[in-house]
């Protein structure tokens, strides 16, 4: 980072004590803050906000040159005259595993990014299988997942839907989703997929594991295939399609059933994702 920057951030902990309550108060550790002030690093977009809520400055005027912000600061409320802000917490264990997940676990997701068709065999209804609508999206350099269930169980009941909320990381070339249901928090899922090694995503296959919804609550595993949709669809004629199949149903490839199907075959000694 520009020595600008540093320079701006050593003129704004002058007004303090020292650089150690800025520190203290601000929830960061000295070694890392150094590195700050220093240029060695450059914060993250979310220490950049506090450390601006902090000194009451924008992003942009701490990037500014020195001499244009020394002028700035003279102008305002010197930052040690403001009252004292209430010591910023850091990082829960959570959200410091979750912040260091994604710091590894977001390159090459962008290719991924739209609609699937989810297929597998139902753990609520054996026999079956599922179609689901799943769609990956990315906020903030953070790649998240919705996955809805549409469920009619008699020909002409009402359907009702199931909707399930994650976080998506690409780990070593496999893409590894994990997320919950949303409408009762009764139900956790992960998968994990093998990525597409083709310029233009089409089917990606691999393994989920979750609990039956029914009352059994059973821990199940079970080979899911996605089917690649596009960026943009018409989600009310998508959700349309999704339901409850019939193992034979012609309506669904027969690739795509072979593929779902979950037997294990001579010398397998676990139940493993086929690619």
């Amino acid at each position: 980072m520009h020595d600008d920057f540093g320079d701006n951030l050593r003129l704004l902990c002058s007004y303090y004590k020292s650089t150690a309550e800025v520190c203290r108060r601000l929830g960061i550790n000295r070694p890392q803050f150094n590195r700050y002030l220093n240029g060695v690093n450059r914060p993250s977009d979310s220490t950049m906000r506090r450390l601006c809520d902090f000194f009451g400055v924008e992003v942009h005027e701490l990037l500014l040159p020195h001499g244009q912000f020394q002028r700035l600061i003279q102008v305002r409320p010197q930052p040690g005259e403001r009252p004292a802000l209430a010591p910023v917490q850091p990082a829960s264990f959570e959200q410091d595993y979750l912040e260091r997940l994604n710091r590894v676990g977001q390159s090459g997701l962008d290719k991924y990014l739209g609609y699937y068709f989810e297929y597998y065999l139902s753990m609520a209804y054996p026999g079956s299988i599922l179609r689901t609508l799943v769609c990956l999206e990315e906020h903030d350099g953070k790649t998240y997942y919705q996955r809805t269930e549409r469920i009619r169980e008699r020909p002409g009941s009402k359907p009702f839907h199931g909707v399930y909320r994650g976080m998506v990381q690409f780990l070593s070339d496999r893409i590894f989703l994990a997320d919950y249901e949303t409408l009762t928090n009764f139900e956790m899922t992960q998968t994990v997929l093998y990525p597409s090694f083709r310029n233009r995503v089409d089917r990606l296959t691999g393994l989920r594991i979750g609990v039956s919804g029914s009352g059994e609550r059973v821990p199940c595993c079970t080979r899911v295939l996605y089917e690649y949709l596009g960026r943009e669809v018409d989600r009310q004629r998508v959700l349309a399609l999704c339901g409850l199949y019939a193992c034979d149903d012609p309506a669904l490839d027969a690739d795509i059933r072979a593929a779902i199907r979950n037997d294990i075959g001579p010398g397998e000694w676990h139940f493993r994702a086929r690619f």
